[in-house]
């Protein structure tokens, strides 16, 4: 370390070497790509204090030290998985474009991992340059932001800096900017960590990697007599608890591979996510995903087939039978969570559960079947809150010219009329609550992709980034994140 960096206070932080001590079994020690120039686009300040870090004395250059010119600090793992790709069994993968740069214990006591995209070659890059465009870098930036504010559990992204590389992608018929980004997240150990063991046969390395996930990430179990269970248990609540926390925002993650399947449960490496417009099951954000496999719909389902498929590795520690049992929950766990946030869009809390039931599904017909913007709905029902909704049914979204079909007349009449009549069961004073969950859950700002694409030209075109700056302000509105 040079005199001049040993001041830098990321190089100074108290780095535990958790994973490493795992052993090589786990990773290779990989080098850090060098980059023709190094501009900071994005620091996330918000994340600072929980690494101890004020962030005025935090500089620009520091975050270009540590995380653009990685100097100061070495190793650098790339870490081995691999992973059900659409279906099928793929042994080629691990990091190809990243690595993990270091885990940090945060104020709160937690474990959290840094780990870049786009920091250069590994042995896992399979032909590819380890390179991330910039506009990968301004989406993974937007999502994760959009995402942690929504109250969706996520990984955030610490820094995002250009690197001034010419990457050439598919067909375009001229090469796009570059950058490095690095991702501040609970753990990069993956569904795919485990099944990569299970296809060499290692159930010793599959014991040892479950016992340092159960101390790192589910210490409250540790000492358990049936702590395997007990964490596949918990495993499933949470990833059914995620799933249906993306399905309420409207998020379609696109490629939930098992590779992109994180052990904590936690939203990351998603690739080219999207929010939806309207309410449409069928709707597949990825392009190349040909038969809809990860569409928006099918998430619930896919997320509980890849706790399934994790079974096979986890036989070696639990058995299969107590594991059928366990993910016979994912559903309850799935539904109490998708509803408890659904009638929290709606202003609601703690119905009854046939009122409860009978209003999502005449909310979600009414989406459907009129194709109103899924966001324009929850926010034109913020917007037009009002205490004479409990006088008269009409009065219930009364200014309806952003639901444009002749379709949408009789829906939105039996809608109304069975929002008064729970409106109705519920004291007067509740109306205060109600408002403050209407804004709190509804925001005004939704990441949808012409959001998205208006950023990107500006930034293409003038290299302006007003927008994007702009953009993450607005997103992150006034509500406490969950």
């Amino acid at each position: 370390m040079t005199p001049e960096n040993s001041l830098n206070p990321f190089l100074n932080l108290n780095y535990d070497p958790a994973l490493e001590a795992l052993g090589d079994d786990f990773f290779d020690e990989v080098a850090a790509a060098e980059f023709p120039k190094h501009i900071l686009r994005f620091r996330n300040d918000e994340l600072l204090p929980k690494l101890g870090l004020k962030p005025e004395e935090v500089t620009d250059e520091n975050f270009i030290e540590a995380f653009g010119k990685f100097q100061g600090r070495k190793p650098f793992l790339a870490l081995r998985y691999h992973g059900y790709q659409f279906g099928e069994y793929n042994s080629r993968l691990g990091d190809g474009r990243g690595f993990l740069y270091g885990q940090v214990r945060g104020t709160d006591g937690e474990l959290y991992d840094f780990g870049t995209k786009g920091s250069g070659t590994t042995p896992y890059s399979r032909g590819g340059d380890g390179r991330l465009t910039l506009k990968g870098g301004v989406r993974e930036v937007l999502a994760s932001e959009a995402l942690y504010y929504l109250g969706v559990y996520t990984s955030r992204c610490l820094s995002m800096i250009e690197t001034g590389d010419a990457l050439w992608r598919g067909d375009e018929p001229s090469p796009t900017r570059s950058s490095v980004m690095v991702r501040f997240s609970r753990s990069h150990i993956r569904f795919g960590t485990f099944e990569r063991l299970h296809n060499f046969g290692r159930k010793d390395l599959i014991q040892q990697l479950l016992d340092h996930v159960i101390l790192q990430y589910y210490p409250h179990l540790k000492d358990k007599q049936d702590r395997y269970a007990l964490f596949y248990a918990e495993l499933v609540q949470r990833v059914a608890r995620l799933v249906a926390q993306w399905m309420s925002v409207g998020f379609c993650h696109a490629v939930l591979n098992t590779d992109n399947m994180s052990i904590t449960g936690e939203s990351f490496d998603y690739g080219p996510f999207a929010f939806i417009d309207t309410y449409n099951p069928q709707f597949t954000a990825a392009y190349f995903d040909y038969y809809g496999r990860y569409s928006y719909g099918n998430q619930p389902g896919i997320c509980k087939l890849n706790l399934e498929m994790l079974q096979d590795p986890l036989s070696a520690v639990i058995p299969v039978e107590d594991m059928d049992v366990i993910l016979k929950e994912f559903d309850e766990h799935y539904y109490q969570t998708y509803n408890e946030r659904m009638l929290n869009k709606l202003g609601f809390a703690n119905l009854a559960q046939p009122e409860a039931e009978e209003l999502l599904m005449s909310t979600v017909t009414l989406l459907q079947k009129t194709q109103v913007g899924y966001h324009t709905f929850f926010s034109e029902l913020t917007e037009q809150f009002n205490r004479n909704w409990r006088d008269d049914a009409a009065n219930i979204l009364k200014s309806d010219s952003f639901l444009n079909s002749s379709e949408a007349t009789g829906l939105l009449e039996a809608w109304r009329n069975l929002y008064l009549q729970i409106l109705l069961s519920l004291p007067e004073s509740e109306m205060d609550n109600m408002l403050e969950r209407l804004q709190r859950y509804n925001p005004k700002t939704v990441l949808l992709r012409p959001e998205i694409e208006a950023v990107w030209e500006k930034i293409d075109q003038e290299d302006n980034w007003e927008l994007f700056y702009q953009l993450i302000s607005r997103l992150r509105f006034h509500q406490d994140a969950a």
